[in-house]
């Protein structure tokens, strides 16, 4: 979508520190940004409220920086997932809340493009720059989204079993919902996440194209695609066939709800003769 280059004050934000001059830049999506508010204060650290449910994130510095999600529009329990750019560097990322610290992104995690999830719950996100003369060649730069955790394809949701609801709800709503198997797991040294590539005989609704096709049309034929997905969900090939749901980030699909599809099929077609279904599917 449309971006625009923000700046504050006269196009340029210059924090004066006790002996560093810091430089701010700030790019923000526009379709989904109502605005942000930033407090200066007397202090090494500034803090920067967000008010948008995502956006993109470039910072030119050499001190502390804090990052608040604005909660005023929140529902349910909010979740920020954050995806670095390859070339981020010179900082690293974490959850903070009262002065504590959890370690959330590396400079090697950011250089490895991986995503990391938190509660906003667990405390604000802040930006930790290393102790370095030249920054000249150093940024930190990533995405972030803001998602639902109570919504069945947020990541904490992952790998649960999904209420006859939620299966339901899942085709009409979620932001894929494909059939088809896994063909193999690839390997990465990734400890949290795995990258799951799909084979698939039928693609119901997709957000992007995240799933290619082979030809068919109409979401038929043979498509592929990746879906990312928690290690502890313990993927495999060989499993049979299954109704792969869930949620685009960063241009990538995160899986959600993932039934066996003759379980989903079953569930479908009694929701069908009952009259219960919130949507009507393809189901041949």
């Amino acid at each position: 979508g449309l971006s625009e280059l923000l700046f504050f004050q006269k196009k340029v934000i210059i924090f004066h520190t006790v002996h560093l001059t810091t430089l701010f830049v700030l790019s923000l999506s526009l379709s989904v940004c109502s605005g942000l508010m930033h407090e200066s204060h007397a202090r090494d650290v500034e803090q920067v409220y967000l008010r948008c449910a995502e956006g993109n994130y470039c910072f030119y510095f050499s001190v502390l920086l804090k990052l608040y999600p604005n909660l005023q529009r929140a529902e349910g329990h909010l979740r920020a997932c954050v995806k670095p750019r390859p070339d981020s560097r010179g900082a690293r990322l974490y959850v903070e809340r009262a002065g504590a610290l959890r370690l959330l992104l590396t400079e090697q995690d950011q250089a490895a493009g991986r995503v990391r999830c938190f509660s906003l719950q667990e405390g604000a996100l802040f930006v930790e720059a290393s102790a370095r003369r030249d920054i000249s060649r150093r940024i930190t730069a990533f995405q972030y989204q803001l998602i639902s955790g109570d919504q069945p394809h947020s990541h904490a949701a992952a790998c649960r079993p999904c209420t006859n609801d939620e299966l339901l709800m899942a085709i009409c709503t979620s932001d894929f919902a494909v059939r088809g198997s896994i063909h193999h797991v690839e390997e990465e040294d990734d400890e949290d996440q795995a990258s799951v590539v799909v084979s698939l005989s039928h693609v119901y609704r997709q957000k992007s194209r995240v799933f290619v096709s082979g030809g068919g049309g109409r979401g038929r034929g043979r498509w592929t695609g990746r879906v990312k997905m928690p290690r502890r969900c313990g993927p495999r090939a060989g499993q049979g066939e299954f109704l792969f749901t869930g949620a685009v980030r960063f241009g990538e699909a995160w899986l959600g709800c993932a039934p066996l599809y003759k379980d989903f099929i079953r569930l479908y077609h009694a929701a069908l003769d009952a009259g219960t279904n919130p949507c009507h599917i393809d189901a041949d």
